[in-house]
């Protein structure tokens, strides 16, 4: 066995070392990547695979020459700008408007390995730049060229500003069609907007905010599509605690007679619902591949953690109530992952030949099929991390390693990601629309 001095532990700050100096290098980044990539080598393309072990290769030396250690009160948000900067915020479009120099490095694909990527670095973070692009998304398809629009467009994607959406409320839900914000039509063409957004991600820490809201309360048929600056009057925000996910900051937003200016409204009232059903598509993919890189991550340390915590002398991996568990979660994490990239080739693949404006009918047979993967992705991965975490005892429980936060993050998307029960919703429409095709 190696000397402590010897040993290239991975740098996490913890309360108290619960877990030996052996098994923690282990467990470090460098060592879930390696262990991810086995995996995956044989899957991706070797052009995807480049890329992957590519963005890999720069969050471990973020970790490195920063020393972040992952811990409780760390500040994921102090990651943006490093990852922003290399343009790991989002691929989801090639933001050549804004300069990004991606080449044919965009799309579903691409940002989903991203994704995975930066999820193995740090989970919760993860979820912020998912919020993120959630904010990036209809600025990319609505900035109409705008100074304005792209100036901000560029602060996003390059991670020196932070985002989030404004759709849910506390007596709403996420159920976007029958809102209570308000927007009143002022002479100038600026809207003022009056109401209550609840359990946003970011949106304490967040310099912009793309919210919804409608001419009248119930009425979706008056809903706009607005960029707010969340130093603009009339914004009011507090911290909304979510114990599962310390690190990450969502909100309860009091929006009190805030006008939005014309050249900030990427949808006036009557479009901000197409706008906002436009983008469902790419988002419930975005939280499919954020879940299964949750899974992947607990795996990788179940897997190795089990290959050295020995029981009676063995591995405890040798035993069938562990070995046969993770075999089974490896299988299903796998194939699913399969599914999603095969989705996310396909969708880019359609948004290239029809140059970005794919066909309604069709783009409602894949919106229906994201959501499958979406739910499927999202109960495979609460079921994964808790069985996981189970598998590793204390080990996987306890601060020393980034399970704990796998944990909190696969729970938190499922049930603020309005992830199980309307997605079954959303697909019990598909199957009366096949049916009435017959």
């Amino acid at each position: 066995m190696k000397n402590k001095d010897e040993l290239n532990i991975m740098p996490r700050k913890f309360e108290t070392q619960a877990i030996n100096d052996e098994i923690l290098e282990k467990l470090s980044l460098k060592n879930r990547n390696k262990w991810l990539n086995l995996n995956l080598q044989t899957i991706l393309t070797e052009k995807q695979f480049e890329f992957l072990k590519r963005v890999q290769s720069f969050a471990e030396q973020v970790e490195e020459e920063n020393n972040f250690t992952h811990a409780v009160d760390e500040d994921i948000y102090q990651f943006m700008p490093i990852f922003g900067k290399e343009g790991y915020i989002s691929r989801g479009h090639k933001f050549d408007e804004i300069d990004m120099g991606y080449g044919d490095e965009y799309g579903l694909v691409y940002d989903m390995l991203r994704c995975l990527a930066v999820d193995f670095f740090d989970p919760q973070f993860n979820m912020s730049i998912g919020a993120t692009t959630l904010c990036i998304n209809p600025v990319a398809e609505h900035h109409e060229n705008m100074d304005i629009r792209l100036k901000i467009l560029k602060e996003l994607v390059t991670g020196q500003a932070i985002g989030c959406i404004l759709i849910t409320e506390p007596e709403r839900g996420s159920d976007a069609t029958h809102m209570l914000t308000t927007c009143g039509e002022n002479e100038d063409g600026s809207l003022t907007v009056n109401g209550t957004k609840i359990y946003n991600t970011n949106a304490p820490k967040s310099q912009y905010a793309v919210c919804y809201a409608t001419t009248e309360k119930n009425d979706w048929k008056g809903m706009a599509q607005l960029l707010i600056d969340t130093s603009w009057d009339g914004w009011n925000c507090e911290r909304a605690g979510i114990p599962w996910v310390p690190k990450l900051w969502l909100g309860k937003e009091e929006l009190k007679d805030l006008v939005v200016p014309k050249e900030y409204i990427l949808g006036g009232p009557g479009q901000g619902r197409t706008n906002l059903f436009e983008g469902l598509l790419t988002e419930r993919l975005g939280i499919a591949y954020e879940d299964i890189a949750q899974s992947w991550g607990a795996l990788a340390h179940a897997a190795i953690y089990s290959s050295l915590r020995k029981q009676f002398k063995n591995p405890i991996i040798k035993f069938q109530g562990v070995g046969f568990t993770l075999t089974d979660f490896w299988a299903k994490t796998a194939n699913l992952f399969q599914a999603i990239l095969k989705f996310c080739e396909n969708y880019d693949s359609k948004y290239e030949k029809y140059k970005g404006e794919i066909p309604t009918a069709i783009n409602r047979s894949m919106a229906v099929q994201a959501s499958q993967l979406k739910y499927s992705a999202s109960k495979l991965t609460e079921r994964c991390c808790y069985e996981m975490a189970n598998l590793m005892g204390g080990a996987g429980v306890c601060d020393n390693t980034l399970v704990h936060d796998l944990l909190g993050v696969s729970r938190i998307q499922e049930i603020v990601g309005g992830t199980r029960q309307i997605q079954q919703y959303i697909m019990t429409g598909g199957l009366r629309a096949i049916y009435k095709m017959l």
